[in-house]
């Protein structure tokens, strides 16, 4: 199963922000996406998830076969840490809540409510839900944020053995993720004509 965007154009508050964006995954790649804050990287991936229309182009993959991990971590405060993957495990119809406590180093804290977990702690515990999924393409929008320098290594370990087993990933980021093996997408000559720039384009990337 490939992924493929052909000819798509995505837009923002009614005005087109990328245009003629063409590439591909295959099984087992990564894509990093590059470009200036407000850009339009999330609002590329929330048109590729199906959470909003493309103005333009053709989306090979169903958002069914699309894991799609926001800036927010979608957790249940009230529920622990082993109740939260639980509940996604149920709506993904998996049974892969162990694997994911593992893989995330959250088995210590599966009995405490997400309330009570640090910013880190709870994005760990957020991007464990791509795990339960059990969804071959993984979209990520600046994943790392909150998590230090050893929750980064574990989590790019985690991308690294979806990948092995034939996964996908499309990853906005700044940092490096220790993906030598990931190509990197520059969405710089994909802007399109008359989007705002600068501190303008920042602001309204916010309420995107």
């Amino acid at each position: 199963m490939e992924f493929q965007v052909t000819d798509l154009a995505v837009a923002r508050g009614g005005l087109t922000v990328l245009q003629g964006l063409t590439f591909a995954l295959a099984p087992g790649q990564a894509l990093i996406l590059r470009g200036p804050n407000g850009i339009g990287k999330t609002t590329l991936l929330r048109s590729l998830a199906g959470l909003q229309p493309a103005v333009a182009g053709v989306i090979s993959l169903s958002p069914d076969a699309i894991a799609y991990a926001a800036h927010a971590d979608g957790l249940k405060a009230t529920l622990s840490v082993t109740e939260n993957l639980a509940f996604w495990a149920a709506v993904f119809g998996t049974d892969r809540v162990d694997q994911a406590l593992d893989a995330m180093n959250l088995r210590a804290l599966a009995d405490r409510p997400a309330a009570n977990l640090s910013a880190g702690q709870k994005r760990r515990l957020g991007l464990a839900r791509l795990i339960v999924s059990g969804r071959p393409l993984w979209m990520l929008d600046e994943p790392t944020v909150s998590l230090d320098a050893a929750s980064v290594s574990l989590f790019a370990a985690v991308v690294r053995t979806h990948l092995a087993a034939g996964g996908m990933a499309l990853i906005a980021t700044h940092i490096d993720l220790g993906l030598p093996e990931a190509r990197v997408l520059e969405l710089g000559p994909f802007k399109a004509e008359g989007q705002l720039s600068g501190t303008a384009a920042g602001f309204d990337e916010a309420f995107a």
